[in-house]
This record gives C-alpha cells, structure tokens and sequence, in this order.
C-alpha cells in the first residue's frame, strides 16, 4: 500500500469500528469494488491497535473506576456498584472468545463476500432500527447477569461482515431495555476485550509470517486510526441521544442496496 491508501484504510478502521454500520464490512469493500491490495495482516494488528488505544484513553477513568471497585470488592468480600457492572461487563465478553475461535477459520474463508457484506448490512440494519423503533423505554433497564449474557451472544454474530460489532451489541442492548447512550457505552466497553482477544490471535499469526514489516506505514495507520476513533466515540456519544440510530440505519440501508447492484452489473 501506498501512504494514501494507508491514510484512508485506517480511518476507515477508526470511524467504524465504533459506529454501528460494520468495519469489516468498510474494510472489505476497497480490496474487492476499487481494487486496492488486500491490506495484510500486520496492517490489520495496527489499526486495531489503534482502534483500541482510543477506547483505552477514552474511558480510562471508567476503567480505573472499575478496577478500583473490583479490588476493593475483593478485599472485602462484598460486590458493589462497579465490581458488580465490571463481572457483567466479562460475562458479555465471554460468549465470542470460544465462538470466535473456532470459526474464524471458516468465516475468513467462506462469508468475505460482497453478497454476504450486502445482505448482513441490510438484514441487521432493519433490526437496529426495529431495536431502537420500538425498544425504547421512558426509563430505561440496568444491566443484569441476563441481558449481559445475550448481548455477549449477539456480539457473537459480528463475525460476519457487515453485521457490526457494535450495530449488533448496541440493538441486543437496546432489545433489552437499556437507552441509547447506555447502549453505546457498553458496546464500546465491549469492544476492549474483544478487539484485545482479536489481536493477540492475529499478533501471534503474524510472529509466524515471514513478509517483510513496513514500519513506517504501520506507524502511520495506527496513529490514524486512534485519532479517527477517538473522534468518533466522543461525537456518537454526545449525539446519540438526540438523532437516535435512524441515520446509521439509513447508510446501511443505501450501502447494501448498491452494493447489490453491484453485483448485478
């Protein structure tokens, strides 16, 4: 890849890793409608290490809470209010751990399709927007042990382009009674084991590959896509509540109709 390509592959990376409208999906589309070179494997630990470091500095005083509260739990014996949501928090991240690791072969293999792209983007963009249509409650649910459990379950579907990890933790989410922002935050809490699991699978792929590194690009795409990630979660959560997910609903409805007709030409 070139420096632009590179510029442009990681902001891809950073904008919609946390928007609800896919990253593997955008991803996908440069190499099979434009023609570019597939991005390879250490280009993907980099933006993702990007992705991740701005989830990390963004809620790094949610995270420090937490531990916090995990410790003093521990020490005491007694859940409180923060160790309580962080053990909600890794039984959500539990379920795609064990999913993900026995079909990753076979998604990278069989469902990396334009088709499959065009037809997720559709099929779970009318389900954030029935989610969001006609889950939403006047006060909304906390999270429990339950609606944990289900949102780890969905999250497990991500795996297939263009489902969106966050489009389908966020419509699980907002299934189960929880508001918009609510919604989003757990997504993008969620996003830190997964996106670590995610990467340490690919990190130890790559110590065994034995192309050439180009640093400099890597350098490059990491630092964009931190930069555009973090951007995005601050604008998505201090706008959700006001435009609601009609907007993303709406590209993703428009994004998968071209795209089959594309395949149509």
């Amino acid at each position: 890849m070139d420096v632009t390509q590179t510029v442009i592959l990681a902001m891809i990376q950073g904008i919609t890793e946390y928007l609800p409208i896919s990253s593997s999906a955008h991803l996908i589309l440069p190499f099979e409608v434009l023609g570019w070179p597939d991005q390879g494997l250490a280009f993907d630990v980099a933006v993702h290490i990007g992705s991740l470091s701005a989830v990390l500095v963004y809620f790094h005083r949610t995270l420090l809470q937490l531990l916090v509260g995990t410790s003093r739990a521990l020490m005491r014996r007694k859940h409180n209010k923060d160790s309580r949501f962080a053990g909600l928090l890794i039984i959500a991240s539990l379920p795609i751990m064990p999913i993900g690791f026995l079909l990753n072969d076979f998604v990278e293999t069989s469902l990396r399709s334009i088709l499959v792209v065009a037809m997720t983007t559709i099929l779970f963009g009318i389900a954030l927007w029935v989610a969001d249509r006609y889950f939403q409650t006047a006060t909304p649910n906390s999270l429990n042990w339950r609606s944990a459990l289900i949102i780890g379950i969905a999250q497990s579907l991500a795996l297939v382009p263009g489902v969106s990890r966050s489009g389908i933790t966020m419509t699980a989410a907002l299934i189960m009674g929880l508001g918009r922002e609510a919604a989003a935050r757990i997504s993008f809490l969620l996003a830190i084991p997964t996106i670590l699991g995610a990467g340490v699978l690919k990190t130890s792929e790559l110590l065994t590959a034995t192309q050439p590194v180009p640093w400099n690009l890597l350098a490059l795409g990491t630092l964009v896509s931190a930069v555009s990630a973090f951007a995005c979660i601050y604008l998505f959560l201090t706008t959700i509540n006001r435009i609601g997910f009609l907007p993303f609903v709406i590209y993703r409805l428009m994004l998968g109709s071209v795209l089959l007709m594309w395949l149509m030409l």
